[in-house]
């Protein structure tokens, strides 16, 4: 059977826009981004599929992955649970972080592997501690600004050694067969749970500090951002290949507050990475992004992931087509049948083939509890098959 190639956005596009990338933390709405980004197109024909597209070159088919691939739809996850009942453990663990890590990859053989970890496993390191019970607590929320100066910079070998340890061993096993991703939480969002003291229905003491004293906030924001930053380089080092950024309650800002709170910081991670790793692809993901969508491209990061609140096509309208873009299948279609969640994965992925930009198949959300496990294999296994389908 004939089958065409998965080509776009050439790798002399992608290394032209490396020169033009800027310091700037201006962060404004355009209808098409003046400054694009795209990670360098040097690299070797031997590197996993998930850098491959990403840089541009020519593949018979997009890499696939899912957020939150290692967790709690696996029954061999939920069995370790019962042996190691505390999240914490599970995540700081190195031999069951990398264990938790592996599962879905024994499973289900994506095309990125995902360090098991929190956005908020760095924290004590910055002097701020926190526990799960089970889920987030911070022991001391900070809404002063002598609280603010209390916050210590970053030193990640120091602080959370599990987590390189981990990626080191993650390398190790996998090799060049996926690329292994690591992730962070956005300066707003790890404020959010800083300032409220845990998750949050209403957000209202962090938005009555963004109001009333806002630079009590940005003070916060901005050593945040430079132990954000930090922290990617030190997963980089460690052998993360990839990073995502997850900015997970960027979109309870009103647009123009996103501007002030939320992606001057984003852009500044992204811009101090870059001077240290420039070749190191940075996935952005807001939820509930679609009025957000033009802001996230004016953060510059390698690619966009688009939630499943936004049309594919609409989306690379509108932040440009010098992006990679990854997603964005609803992670809920992985309850249909298995003739509807083949549909739909080879929708997404044509609607990115014909709007001619890099792609990485994923959900618009994490995979979901009670999520059938042969179901999510269904998903890995069109998307494998996907260049035997068009």
């Amino acid at each position: 059977m004939q089958t065409k190639a998965f080509t776009s956005a050439r790798p002399q596009r992608a290394a032209a826009l490396k020169a033009q990338r800027t310091s700037s933390v201006t962060v404004r709405a355009t209808a098409a981004p003046a400054v694009a980004s795209a990670p360098a197109a040097s690299g070797s024909a031997s590197d996993p599929l998930m850098l491959r597209a990403i840089r541009g070159d020519k593949v018979e088919r997009p890499p696939v992955w899912m957020m939150r691939q290692a967790g709690r739809y696996q029954k061999v996850y939920q069995d370790l649970c019962k042996k190691h009942p505390t999240f914490r453990e599970r995540s700081e663990r190195v031999d069951l972080a990398v264990e938790i890590s592996l599962q879905p990859w024994h499973a289900f053989k994506p095309d990125g592997v995902i360090l098991f970890s929190d956005i908020l496993t760095p924290l004590p390191g910055m002097n701020i501690p926190f526990d799960m019970a089970p889920g987030p607590i911070i022991m001391d929320p900070i809404r002063t600004m002598a609280q603010v100066e209390k916050v210590t910079k970053l030193d990640a070998e120091a602080a959370c050694p599990f987590v390189g340890e981990s990626l080191r061993q993650l390398r190790t096993y996998i090799g060049n067969q996926a690329a292994v991703l690591g992730f962070v939480g956005a300066p707003f969002t790890l404020a959010t749970y800083i300032v409220e003291g845990g998750s949050s229905k209403n957000f209202a003491h962090i938005k009555k500090m963004a109001f009333s004293t806002p630079e009590i906030l940005h003070a916060l924001l901005d050593k945040l951002a430079d132990n954000v930053a930090d922290y990617v380089r030190y997963q980089a080092d460690a052998g993360a290949q990839v990073v995502q950024i997850f900015d997970s309650w960027a979109s309870e800002l009103q647009p123009q507050d996103f501007d002030v709170f939320s992606g001057p910081y984003i852009k500044k991670v992204i811009d101090s990475v870059r001077k240290t790793h420039p070749d190191l692809p940075i996935i952005l993901y807001i939820s509930g992004s679609g009025g957000l969508l033009e802001r996230m491209a004016s953060c510059s990061p390698d690619i966009i992931s688009l939630d499943q609140s936004v049309d594919f096509t609409d989306g690379v309208k509108r932040c440009g087509t010098n992006f990679a873009f990854q997603g964005n299948m609803d992670p809920g279609v992985l309850f249909g049948s298995k003739d509807f969640i083949e549909k739909r994965v080879m929708d997404t992925i044509k609607a990115a083939r014909d709007a001619d930009v890099r792609h990485v198949m994923n959900l618009g959300h994490g995979v979901l509890p009670g999520t059938p496990e042969d179901h999510v294999g269904h998903y890995f296994h069109v998307a494998r098959t996907a260049h035997e389908r068009m």
